[in-house]
C-alpha cells in the first residue's frame, strides 16, 4: 500500500452529496475545492423516488464520472437513504456543501445539526464562487428547455445530454 495510510496517517475523506440533476460548474466548482483538501472524495448522488428527474440516477453518475475525470481521487456512487449512512458505510467524518446565499445557510445549517446529532459527522461549508452563486440545476433546467443559452454554466458533456434530452422531449 502506499500513500497516508501506509505512513500511519488515516485517509481524510469527504462526502459531497446532491441530486446533481444535471451537475452544474457550481457543483464541479465545489467538488474540485474539496478534492484538494481531501485524499478521497465522495459525490453521492442522493435518489429520491418520489421526485422525477430529468436524468435518471445511471446518467447523472455518468456524468458526474465524464466531469470529475481529472480528479484521481472522485469517486461517484448513488445513494437511497440518509446520507449520514452512507458516510458511516465509507468511514466518511466530512460532508461538504458549498452555500450560494443565506437562505441556503438556514436550511443547510439544520440538516448539518441532524447530521452531527446523529453520527457526529461534521458539516463544512464552502462559499460559492461567486461567479455561480445564482446557478443551480432547476434554474439550469428551465433556462434550458426554454432554449436560452446554458454553455456558461455546465460542462459541455453536460450541455450535450441537455440538448439531446429537451430535444426528445
Amino acid at each position: 500500500m502506499t500513500g497516508p495510510e501506509s505512513e500511519g496517517s488515516p485517509v481524510r475523506r469527504a462526502v459531497c452529496p446532491g441530486s446533481f440533476d444535471p451537475i452544474t460548474n457550481g457543483h464541479l466548482d465545489i467538488i474540485a475545492r474539496a478534492s484538494r483538501l481531501y485524499d478521497e472524495v465522495f459525490v453521492a448522488v442522493m435518489i429520491n423516488t418520489s421526485k422525477k428527474g430529468l436524468f435518471d440516477v445511471d446518467e447523472r453518475i455518468g456524468l458526474i464520472r465524464e466531469v470529475t475525470a481529472e480528479y484521481a481521487n472522485v469517486r461517484v456512487e448513488a445513494h437511497h437513504g440518509l446520507l449520514v449512512d452512507f458516510c458511516k458505510d465509507r468511514d466518511i467524518p466530512a460532508i461538504v456543501k458549498g452555500l450560494r446565499a443565506v437562505s441556503d445557510f438556514d436550511y443547510e445549517l439544520q440538516m448539518a445539526q441532524m447530521n452531527n446529532g446523529l453520527t457526529g459527522v461534521e458539516t463544512l461549508f464552502v462559499p460559492t464562487n461567486p461567479t455561480y452563486s445564482f446557478l443551480s440545476s432547476s434554474l439550469v433546467k428551465e433556462v434550458a428547455a426554454w432554449g436560452g443559452d446554458v454553455s456558461h454554466l455546465v460542462p459541455p458533456q453536460v450541455l450535450r445530454a441537455l440538448g439531446d434530452r429537451l430535444r426528445k422531449d
